[in-house]
């Protein structure tokens, strides 16, 4: 009996343990990844970088970067890669806890880098590629800031004009009974549209704005979303260079570094964002794995893979260079949408600045027109 209850007792104090551990396991897992921005991405890279070229052990040099860290988020990290590589895990490994922050291919180019003892090389690699990422990023958005900025100072002004300033111009008009222009009726129409209807607007665009997040997290919707983003005018074309620069450099450095192609489409398609692009180098992965080239898949994409790149991707199959052909591709539309957004900026800003002009203007002409004729015929 005393022998049953003492197995009772450490049975009960076992599953105890268990579900301590269980709920220890529970609250790891549900804990939301640390906030570690690009910037500090590169920064933490770099300085890791430089202590491991200088021969410094990689604990070392994970505790003076815990040490430096100024962020909770960086101070997390590094005390959890720390801990994990104290243990014996490699960095690599401790780095998929954080794979949502750093990403597969920051992950596997580590891996590549301990197996073939490149590692220091290859972390200075991959800062380097994270900032030009970076800055294409904010090039593009800074390109697409400034007319945003002026659409948006356009309308307040139109709105200001029509919704404040013209209505109290036009009881004057009204109670003379004088035969408006054309201008001035279409004005005072919209005036009108704008006074009755200006709560459905805003109620139109607070929906759009709280709705449209959660729509998008819809796959399809999310797809169709993203494929007509590459169709429109000129967002298409930035939409097209950005994606291809992207993919050819992460591809062409997980082939430079040895990662075998089915395995770096994979990586590559977890970091596109663009479920167009992310559906085509699924089906090219599908499709290597049968035996088949990467560029016969990609001739069936021949709008979101141009010819010219196809072509080149064809030459560098045939000739074993696939790695250096992409990475050449890649630098080739980055400087080619470096030059694009540079002329598109030149072009757009007088453009905008005129058709600015021209809606202040008309509502300038509407306005002074009928008190133009107004004066004349007081006059006689």
């Amino acid at each position: 009996m005393n022998n049953f209850l003492v197995l009772w007792d450490r049975g009960l104090t076992l599953v105890v343990r268990q579900i301590s551990a269980g709920t220890k396991l529970i609250k790891i897992y549900s804990m939301k990844s640390p906030s570690f921005t690009v910037t500090e991405q590169i920064v933490f890279l770099k300085r890791l970088s430089m202590m491991l070229h200088s021969g410094m052990p990689i604990v070392t040099a994970l505790q003076i970067l815990e040490n430096q860290a100024y962020k909770t988020g960086a101070t997390v990290i590094a005390k959890s890669l720390v801990a994990d590589v104290s243990a014996g895990l490699s960095l690599s490994s401790a780095l998929l806890k954080y794979k949502k922050n750093f990403g597969l291919f920051c992950i596997n180019i580590v891996k590549v880098g301990e197996v073939s003892g490149t590692l220091p090389s290859n972390l200075e690699y991959i800062a380097q590629e994270l900032k030009k990422r970076h800055e294409l990023g904010k090039q593009i958005i800074g390109a697409l800031l400034y007319p945003l900025i002026i659409v948006l100072t356009t309308i307040l002004i139109t709105g200001f004009l029509v919704l404040y300033i013209f209505p109290k111009i036009l009881p004057i008009f009204l109670s003379l009974k004088a035969t408006l222009p054309l201008s001035t009726s279409l004005l005072i129409m919209f005036s009108d549209f704008l006074r009755a209807y200006w709560y459905l607007i805003c109620i139109g665009v607070a929906l759009i704005v709280i709705v449209y997040p959660h729509i998008k997290k819809v796959p399809k919707v999310q797809y169709r979303i993203d494929a007509l983003l590459l169709y429109l005018p000129i967002v298409g074309h930035l939409c097209v260079y950005y994606n291809l620069t992207n993919i050819f450099r992460t591809l062409g450095l997980l082939l430079l570094n040895e990662v075998r192609i089915a395995e770096a489409l994979e990586i590559t398609l977890t970091s596109t964002r663009n479920l167009a692009y992310k559906r085509i180098l699924e089906e090219a992965r599908g499709a290597i794995v049968g035996g088949e080239q990467l560029s016969v898949q990609l001739k069936n994409n021949s709008v979101l893979f141009p010819s010219v790149c196809i072509q080149m991707i064809q030459v560098g199959e045939s000739t074993g260079n696939l790695a250096t052909t992409l990475s050449y591709l890649s630098d080739t539309y980055e400087v080619d949408m470096r030059d694009w957004i540079k002329n598109l900026t030149t072009v757009l800003e007088p453009l905008l600045m005129l058709l600015m002009g021209l809606c202040v203007g008309f509502i300038a002409i509407s306005i002074i027109t009928p008190i133009y004729g107004i004066t004349q015929n007081l006059q006689r």
